[in-house]
């Protein structure tokens, strides 16, 4: 079985930004050339998240609602009243929630997504950051 990693970079703004990757992951697992096997997505940062979503601008202001809903943003968290200059402790509860990875099989070489569900990061935080994803492709 052969193991294969890629990585690539995104301009985030924060503020709930979401961006879709479905066609970077999709891209990458073609370049890989294997035709069956499982995709892991892993996003190196603690106040993003990886997940399936179904991208229509309805559910990106819902999501953007639901998130302030249940973590609001606040400057009492003690994330940022332990640490002098930090408004981010939002952001860390909300990433540590969703999560950083995400496994989809494949085969064929297309990833074996529903109709509607596509891959997006969100960026949790509370400024402009570049986003590390890595992409891990295993399979035959």
């Amino acid at each position: 079985m052969a193991v294969i990693t890629q990585q690539f970079s995104l301009a985030m703004q924060g503020a709930t930004q979401i961006e879709n990757i479905t066609e970077k992951v999709q891209d990458g697992l073609l370049e890989s050339g294997l035709a069956a096997g499982i995709v892991t997505l892993f996003i190196k940062h603690t106040t993003a998240s990886i997940m399936i979503f179904e991208d229509e601008p309805g559910l990106r202001i819902d999501t953007k609602d639901i998130w302030e809903k249940l973590i609001p943003t606040n400057p009492e968290w003690q994330h940022n009243t332990r640490n002098a200059g930090e408004t981010n402790g939002h952001s860390h509860l909300r990433g540590q929630i969703q999560g950083q990875s995400l496994t989809i099989p494949f085969t064929g070489q297309e990833l074996t997504l529903g109709t509607w569900q596509q891959i997006v990061v969100i960026d949790f935080d509370t400024a402009a950051r570049t986003r590390e994803i890595v992409i891990q492709i295993m399979g035959e």
